[in-house]
């Protein structure tokens, strides 16, 4: 991942966006071309702390007989993105751009036993189904056993050992304030993907919108 000194993050920041957003592409390549696939996933640490991200894909995808545990593979795992007009600028002379976020993971991908399968699909729901609380969670339980071991044969679980971390925010960090409020205030009024990332602007300079803060408050009656 090319990322600029401004941008870059660092590994506990990384592994925490990467966990938070679960989902992300997985990409190998079987020696002619890329092979890639759109997947859940969730972080976990081995006994020395290495992370591993768990999941799973259909039998017959072709990742599959890619899973040697050598072999190095990527998962991308991208958050909010927005394009931002030169427009916006208050300095002149600006040139279009993209803010975004994303975390690249490397490593090798073995494949899980039908044990760890079974430990891997409870987890992964789990993980989403906490996202929908007060909700009764769903579990695997709430199946008929042959129609869970039905859908347990249809699929292959595999864990990436995460040998390297790279995240990239780019988020306009290395403009001046007059030109990051500027952005900041133009994307929120976007659509939910550009007020996400103005709320992130907001979360790093919360100085720079401090007067706007204090007119607000200053306005109420």
């Amino acid at each position: 991942m090319y990322t600029p000194p401004h941008f870059k993050q660092d590994r506990t920041a990384s592994l925490k966006f990467a966990d938070e957003r679960g989902f992300g592409t997985m990409c190998a390549f079987d020696g002619k071309k890329p092979v890639a696939s759109s997947l859940p996933f969730y972080l976990s640490y081995a006994a020395d702390g290495t992370p591993q991200a768990a999941f799973h894909v259909a039998r017959h995808n072709p990742l599959v007989k890619l899973a040697d545990g050598a072999t190095s593979w990527l998962l991308a795992v991208n958050g909010p993105d927005a394009y931002v007009s030169p427009d916006w600028y208050v300095s002149p002379d600006q040139v279009p751009t993209w803010l975004y976020q994303s975390v690249h993971l490397t490593g090798p991908v073995r494949l899980l036993s039908d044990h760890e399968l079974a430990v891997q699909i409870d987890t992964l729901s789990d993980k989403f189904e906490s996202w929908l609380l007060p909700k009764k969670p769903w579990t695997s339980g709430k199946m008929t056993a042959g129609r869970l071991d039905a859908m347990k044969k249809g699929i292959v679980g595999l864990v990436m050992t995460v040998e390297e971390v790279e995240g990239s925010f780019k988020l306009n960090q290395h403009k001046s304030d007059a030109d990051y409020a500027a952005i900041a205030n133009a994307l929120g009024d976007g659509d939910a993907d550009a007020q996400q990332i103005s709320g992130l602007m907001r979360q790093i300079r919360p100085q720079v919108f401090a007067d706007d803060t204090n007119t607000l408050e200053r306005s109420a009656p």
